[in-house]
């Protein structure tokens, strides 16, 4: 039989060498709190294209209702003739190539530009990339284009230093016979999507838009309607955000006038 003082001892270290034992059972009938949630993940990021404003005393009309359908920036040249020396400059029509910026609007995606960088992104494609035209390799005016071929095929997407991945190519901008602006907007997916339009308003570009490649100034801001004789989707077209594309002087009659130029057209 063993001693009381023994048995006593024995018993205390069997008590002790459970405890570990007790406890563990007790945490694990405990109610643990739940894991923590992640957060919430992120609205999506849904800023609406508002079409720029020119900050001047007036402003051209604004699109109402109409739905925004693309948003490009085209590049090219702005043609001119002179009657006599001193005299004003006559528009003799444009000619440019056009891509999609639409990814490119802040706030709408992960292509999106700063508003800096939007608002000068027709004068960063101006100075930082070629007239998209097959040019005369001899003529008075410089940028003076080939008349019967001025847009080099097949059409190419735009390489924009510092932004990600190309631009789509949209379309080509001409004027018709009867001097008509038109957009062959081949972007749109319709069977003719031409649209051909008249000068509803105008209004001077901003004291400091760029002056462009030739320092004559940036042309007018515009709205364009429907002429009738469009088909396709778009009946609607703005310009803004010019540079370049102003005349020089008239010095003597005959004279004509090649000016690179870069805008933004808002398409409806």
């Amino acid at each position: 039989m063993l001693p009381s003082n023994l048995f006593v001892l024995l018993s205390a270290a069997v008590l002790t060498s459970a405890s570990p034992i007790y406890h563990l059972r007790k945490r694990c009938n405990e109610t643990l709190p739940d894991a923590p949630s992640p957060p919430p993940t992120s609205p999506p990021i849904t800023a609406t294209p508002v079409l720029p404003v020119n900050g001047g005393d007036t402003e051209l009309a604004g699109p109402g209702n109409a739905t925004l359908k693309h948003i490009v920036v085209g590049h090219g040249i702005q043609n001119y003739t002179c009657a006599s020396a001193g005299a004003t400059a006559t528009s003799a029509g444009a000619l440019a190539v056009f891509w999609d910026i639409q990814a490119l609007y802040p706030g709408t995606g992960a292509s999106s530009l700063t508003e800096a960088d939007w608002a000068a992104l027709p004068a960063k494609v101006l100075r930082t990339t070629d007239v998209p035209l097959n040019l005369l390799p001899t003529s008075s005016s410089q940028y003076a284009a080939d008349p019967t071929a001025p847009f080099p095929s097949p059409a190419t997407d735009l390489e924009i230093e510092g932004i990600d991945g190309p631009l789509r190519f949209m379309g080509h901008h001409f004027f018709d016979t009867t001097l008509t602006p038109t957009f062959d907007v081949q972007g749109d997916g319709t069977p003719a999507p031409f649209f051909q339009g008249k000068k509803d308003a105008d209004i001077k570009a901003p004291a400091d838009a760029d002056k462009g490649l030739t320092d004559s100034g940036a042309v007018d801001w515009l709205r364009l309607t429907d002429k009738g004789t469009s088909s396709g989707p778009v009946s609607l077209v703005f310009r803004v955000l010019t540079a370049g594309g102003n005349p020089a002087p008239c010095t003597e009659a005959g004279q004509t006038d090649s000016v690179p130029y870069a805008a933004m057209y808002w398409m409806y």
